[in-house]
C-alpha cells in the first residue's frame, strides 16, 4: 500500500454530533478531515468511527496518526 498524501502538518479541532463519521484515510478529501469519496481508485478506504458523545475532538490531517481519525501529534515529526 503506497503512503496517504498529507493533507496539513496539523489537526483540526471540531466540535462532533454523536454518530458515525468516515475519516479520509487517503488525503485527497476536499471535506477534509472527512472522505468525500476522493479514494476511489486508490488502495485508501475512509475510516469509520462512532462519536459517543457530543464534544471537541483533534482529528488528524497528517494522515500518519497511529490512532486514526484522532490526531496523535505524528505531524510534528514529518
Amino acid at each position: 500500500m503506497s503512503n496517504p498524501k498529507i493533507y496539513d502538518k496539523k489537526s483540526m479541532h471540531l466540535e462532533l454530533e454523536p454518530g458515525e463519521k468516515y475519516w479520509c484515510k487517503c488525503g485527497e478529501s476536499k471535506s477534509q478531515p472527512f472522505c468525500d469519496g476522493s479514494h476511489q481508485g486508490t488502495d485508501f478506504l475512509p475510516v469509520a468511527f462512532t462519536i459517543e458523545e457530543k464534544k471537541n475532538y483533534s482529528l488528524c490531517l497528517c494522515k500518519h496518526t497511529k490512532n486514526p481519525p484522532f490526531c496523535d501529534g505524528t505531524h510534528r515529526g514529518l
